[in-house]
């Protein structure tokens, strides 16, 4: 491992980029707003399981192979864009559709439930090559080779961020919440927060769908 200073600089600079509003902080802000916190509260532990992917992935090379094929890089950022938006169109018609059948407050509401929220978090992550370029590019510049066990040390070090990414999520999680469940006594304000949730995903699907991948 990296000595303490080291890793003490490594945990400071994880913790801002962890708070630092991003594409996932976004996503586990919509999926709470259109669905209340067990279901945003699945998605932060989602989208930490899939981030954990990425370090394995990261850690046993198959990262570094996916971002230097165009191939395979575009490939996996349109499965996952459209997935993306796919889940963001379901989450938009859903809440229309509620509002047709009279089903506005959202109590009633078939939602997707804490189960699938977390299956679809880590899809999310898993899927963005994105993530796999941001490890690849961070967590080496902390991995100490004199010290042996570069896999282990990258494992280990990814797993931290990975970590304070999930607890952030799960601050935005529980934020979010309490917006929706201050809007519960007016339907209207419910059905506008899924549509713009749903609206808010579709946006980050077509948003991964553009990225372009990292300079070799």
């Amino acid at each position: 491992m990296p000595d303490p200073t080291q890793l003490a600089l490594y945990v400071a600079a994880a913790l801002v980029l962890a708070i630092t509003p991003g594409p996932g902080i976004f996503y586990v802000a919509a999926r709470t707003l259109a669905g209340g916190r067990a279901e945003g509260m699945a998605s932060s532990f989602g989208t930490g399981l899939g981030g954990m992917v990425h370090v394995l992935a990261g850690s046993l090379g198959v990262s570094a192979i996916v971002l230097a094929s165009a191939e395979l890089f575009t490939a996996l950022k349109l499965l996952g864009a459209a997935y993306l938006v796919w889940i963001g169109l379901r989450t938009f018609l859903s809440a229309r559709r509620d509002a047709a059948a009279g089903l506005n407050d959202g109590s009633a509401a078939p939602l997707v439930g804490p189960r699938r929220a977390f299956r679809e978090g880590v899809l999310v992550e898993a899927l963005n090559p994105k993530t796999a370029a941001f490890f690849l590019a961070f967590v080496p510049q902390f991995v100490d080779p004199a010290q042996g066990h570069v896999a282990l040390q990258f494992m280990l070090l990814g797993f931290v961020s990975v970590a304070l990414n999930t607890l952030a999520d799960i601050v935005v999680a529980v934020a979010a919440s309490g917006i929706r469940d201050g809007a519960a006594a007016r339907p209207s304000l419910i059905r506008r927060l899924r549509e713009a949730s749903g609206a808010a995903m579709v946006a980050l699907g077509l948003g991964l769908a553009l990225a372009k991948r990292p300079a070799s």
